[in-house]
């Protein structure tokens, strides 16, 4: 009888314990921009779909040159990021599968209110940086590699300019950060409306150049290679890239208006 107990509670153990091994929220592991982040996105979406698949996403928010070169590494499982051009080379030299458009938003320049550089109301980006090139004022530069700086340089390139001296500065920072330093130096800066959006409030800054098309910011997510990173979670990033752009995934993105004003735009397909 007593066998018999003790055999009846180590199957009671062993059901238990595997139940609890089952009840373990897979990790999956990604790479994305910090726009997405400072804006406030990751957090309206993320809960939702870790709830529905019992995962846990492990975010690292750095700029899009950055995430890639995470996903080039096998750090990550997937990348959501906003550089098509790098995105495509990412893929083309078979570091990531299966990308597919997610969303857009657009860039906006932002800069103080006094408008030192005469700009506000502009919808011309590349004039737009040749004034404020002229005039001596202050330009704050993500100078991290990420879509927003290559972006940023695309347009000096474009507008003939190349951008030098002290009143041009390179932070090296997310965009969250140079958003402050923007507001604490009276400087102009571009930046997607996402995290302008955020940080309204606490800069003060204003819009004063959007609406130009070249300024068009999508965004697109993409699959670390298993070929290439064998370790990677494969099944975690395919689940997150349907989730997010299903019917589901993307109508929570439209439905992500901080202050009643969307930021982001879904585009899958």
């Amino acid at each position: 009888m007593k066998r018999r107990s003790l055999l009846a509670l180590l199957i009671a153990a062993s059901f238990v314990s595997n139940l609890a091994g089952a009840a373990e929220p897979m990790v999956i592991r990604l790479s994305t921009t910090t726009s997405t982040d400072n804006s406030g996105l990751l957090g309206w979406l993320l809960p939702v779909f870790e709830a529905k698949t019992n995962t846990k996403v492990n975010v690292i928010s750095v700029g899009t040159g950055k995430a890639l070169e995470l996903g080039k590494n096998g750090d990550v499982d997937v990348t959501l990021v906003h550089a098509r051009a790098a995105e495509d080379k990412f893929v083309a030299d078979g570091w990531g599968i299966d990308r597919r458009d997610v969303m857009y938003n657009d860039f906006i320049v932002a800069g103080p209110s006094a408008d030192p550089a005469r700009i506000k109301g502009g919808k011309d980006v590349l004039a737009a940086f040749r004034k404020i090139a002229g005039s001596g004022a202050k330009f704050i530069s993500r100078g991290d590699n990420s879509g927003t700086d290559i972006m940023e340089k695309a347009y000096w390139k474009a507008a003939g300019v190349i951008p030098a001296g002290t009143n041009y500065l390179s932070a090296g920072l997310g965009m969250g950060e140079v958003l402050n330093m923007a507001a604490e130096l009276q400087a102009y800066t571009l930046t997607d409306r996402a995290t302008y959006g955020a940080y309204k409030a606490k800069t003060g800054l204003e819009v004063v150049v959007e609406g130009d098309k070249s300024m068009y910011n999508p965004y697109g997510i993409i699959a670390v290679n298993p070929a290439r990173h064998p370790g990677v979670n494969y099944k975690g990033a395919r689940l997150l890239i349907d989730w997010i752009t299903s019917a589901e995934g993307q109508a929570r993105i439209a439905a992500f208006k901080p202050a009643g004003q969307q930021l982001f735009f879904p585009t899958a397909k």
